[in-house]
């Protein structure tokens, strides 16, 4: 019978002894569905910050959870889901959800990309929106989505304000618009922004990372 070397199963048991206490268990919920930062982990479990700083280093050593600096404030942090931290053990759909929304400063690359995926793997509506909309959709989103048989949406960058409904489910894309809207409504993808460096790669990173997030996300929502 061939079983997990011993150094795959301690990384198992690793992670199942730091998913056996309740707050890491519920902080793990949190990430499957988006980044947050520290304080807003605090805010969320009503958690002091000592004893939050000890359940996050220890899911970081049992490689469930990750943590990178903010864009925006270099000052900030944001923890996420490790890539294949769970592989399976995710919970089950439990969100419900109208519209998805998502949101980033200039509406031109992430959100466009976001909202293109989202629609080929779920029924639930999508639209996107920018706190400071661009002219255009950027001619790097527009060559990604084409390299991968996307097709973006035949709409302008348009302006959050004019977009968003009270009850849309708002999943943010990048850490400045994140870091602007008050009280959001839903929850965040740290993913940097492909137009800083505008190249191929970048914009191929951006939209494997926000595809990656599409699907896990999706299996986690249903249609309100």
């Amino acid at each position: 019978m061939n079983t997990d070397p011993v150094d795959v199963f301690m990384a198992r048991v690793a992670k199942h002894a730091a998913l056996a206490d309740p707050a890491r268990l519920r902080i793990v919920d949190l990430l499957t569905l988006g980044d947050f930062s520290p304080t807003e982990l605090r805010a969320e479990l009503g958690m002091p910050s000592n004893l939050l700083s000890h359940h996050l280093r220890t899911l970081e050593s049992a490689g469930l959870a990750a943590r990178h600096r903010s864009e925006a404030d270099k000052r900030r942090s944001y923890i996420r889901l490790a890539t294949g931290a769970l592989e399976g053990l995710a919970p089950g759909r439990e969100h419900g959800a109208r519209r998805i929304l998502f949101v980033c400063t200039r509406n031109s690359a992430r959100s466009q990309l976001a909202t293109a995926l989202w629609n080929q793997v779920s029924e639930i509506p999508a639209a996107s929106a920018g706190t400071h909309p661009a002219d255009r959709i950027a001619p790097g989103a527009i060559d990604v989505a084409n390299r991968h048989g996307v097709a973006l949406a035949d709409l302008p960058p348009r302006r959050l304000d004019d977009v968003a409904h009270g009850d849309d489910f708002v999943v943010t894309v990048c850490d400045n618009a994140h870091e602007e809207i008050l009280n959001p409504g839903g929850i965040h993808w740290s993913v940097p922004d492909p137009l800083r460096l505008n190249t191929e790669d970048a914009f191929e990173a951006a939209f494997s990372e926000i595809a990656r997030r599409v699907g896990g996300l999706a299996p986690r929502l249903h249609a309100a």
